[in-house]
C-alpha cells in the first residue's frame, strides 16, 4: 500500500493540505502518514547569552506538535474514514524531518505558506526546501486562491 505523507503545523495552510492530502489518500487507497515536526526555535538561544532553556519549555513544543498532530488525525479520519492514518512527531528542521519521513512515499504533501513570517513570498523556506530536496512527487496547497 503506497503512503502519502503531509507537514502539518497547525496554520490554515497546513489544514488544506491535510484536506487534500486525505482526499489523495482515499483515491488512490493509500495510508497518510500526518507529520509536525518541531524544535527550539534559534531565536530563544539568542546570541549564546541566554539562559538555558528548562525541560519544562521543551516539553511545550513538543507537547504544542503533538496537539497538532493529534488534530489533524481526527480532521483526516472525519474527512476520509476508510483511509488508515498514522500521526508523528519527531524533533528537527521541518523540510529535513518531511524529506526523510517521505523516504518510502509516494507523494509529499505540504502547504505553500506555514507560520514563518515571510507571508509575501509565494512559497515558504520549508516546503521550497522539501521540493528541492524530496525523493519523491511534492504536492504544494495554497491556502487561497487569489
Amino acid at each position: 500500500m503506497e503512503t502519502i505523507v503531509v507537514g502539518v503545523d497547525g496554520s490554515d495552510c497546513a489544514r488544506k493540505a491535510l484536506a487534500r492530502a486525505a482526499s489523495e489518500a482515499g483515491l488512490r487507497g493509500a495510508r497518510l502518514r500526518i507529520v509536525c515536526a518541531w524544535e527550539v526555535p534559534p531565536a530563544v538561544y539568542a546570541g549564546g547569552l541566554a539562559p538555558a532553556i528548562d525541560q519544562e519549555t521543551i516539553d511545550g513544543f513538543r507537547e504544542n506538535a503533538e496537539t497538532v498532530v493529534r488534530e489533524a488525525v481526527a480532521d483526516a479520519e472525519r474527512a476520509e474514514p476508510g483511509v488508515p492514518c498514522q500521526g508523528e512527531t519527531v524533533e528537527g528542521q521541518p523540510a529535513e524531518v518531511l524529506v526523510r519521513e517521505a523516504e518510502d512515499a509516494s507523494l509529499i504533501v505540504v502547504g505553500n505558506r506555514g507560520r514563518g513570517g515571510f507571508t509575501s513570498l509565494l512559497l515558504g523556506s520549508v516546503s521550497q526546501q522539501v521540493v528541492h530536496h524530496a525523493a519523491c512527487p511534492v504536492l504544494v496547497v495554497r491556502a487561497s486562491e487569489k
